[in-house]
């Protein structure tokens, strides 16, 4: 099988999280407003967030951190495309550690277990204390943090991811307090609203979706369509109304 055989990888999603368009302006907005210099996007996929503060920001450079490589390729293409190629780099390395800091501004949206020990279980206050290491004094961090609505049933989360449990978020009350425990003060908090995640989660699986349809008979598509069965299962019959997404615009103290 070649490439072109097998179904897209998240071709019709901008962002890859509960993100709209016009949530992402006035954030983009609010950011380049403080004129960071240099900005450091922690997992950051194909860096949609990061290229569009680099385009508000005339002269700013950025680095963005992932470790997959289609997706960093997809964030060079879009760099070439927007003229931005030369004030961005897309690297293929881990964040655990990661020495690219400190930075005006550092991105991390849904991106952090980037941060943690993959042999740990995740911990938000340890990726809050490496987010307040990697930001520079006066910088900004925009974190997007997944966080419960309310605490969940136990026969929810047997519904969501394999291995669900109470712990693996906090509530949106706790995720700012652990913030303030890290060294910030929380200058701005926002939340995604259901519109956005429904457009995420329809959009994540659109493309294997239609996909199926037409290869109903691919090796593949056994595989690939239990898969988005359990995936579009685990959304809308376990955490859909229950996960939130946080965006927190955070100001390191001192």
């Amino acid at each position: 099988m070649t490439g072109t055989d097998l179904p897209p990888r998240l071709a019709h999603l901008t962002f890859h999280g509960p993100l709209s368009e016009a949530r992402a302006r006035r954030l983009v907005a609010s950011l380049a407003a403080a004129r960071p210099a240099t900005v450091l996007d922690i997992g950051c996929g194909w860096g949609e967030l990061l290229l569009r503060v680099l385009e508000a920001v005339p002269g700013a450079t950025g680095v963005g951190i992932d470790t997959n490589g289609e997706d960093l390729a997809r964030g060079r293409g879009l760099a070439e495309e927007r003229g931005l190629a030369e004030r961005v780099r897309f690297l293929e390395e881990s964040a655990l550690g990661t020495a690219r800091g400190p930075a005006d501004l550092v991105l991390c949206l849904g991106a952090g277990q980037a941060l943690c020990d993959p042999e740990d279980p995740y911990d938000v206050a340890a990726v809050l204390r490496e987010l307040r290491r990697l930001v520079a004094p006066g910088g900004r961090v925009l974190l997007g943090e997944g966080f419960w609505e309310r605490v969940p049933a136990p026969e929810e989360l047997a519904r969501m991811w394999p291995g669900a449990h109470e712990g693996d978020h906090p509530l949106l009350g706790a995720l700012v307090d652990e913030a303030v425990e890290a060294g910030f003060r929380p200058a701005w908090i926002e939340t995604a609203d259901r519109d956005e995640w429904e457009r995420f989660e329809s959009g994540y699986r659109q493309g294997v979706e239609l996909w199926l349809a037409s290869h109903p008979d691919h090796p593949a598509a056994a595989e690939t369509r239990a898969r988005a069965d359990r995936q579009r299962a685990s959304w809308l019959n376990g955490y859909r109304d229950v996960l939130g997404m946080a965006y927190l615009t955070l100001v390191p103290v001192g």
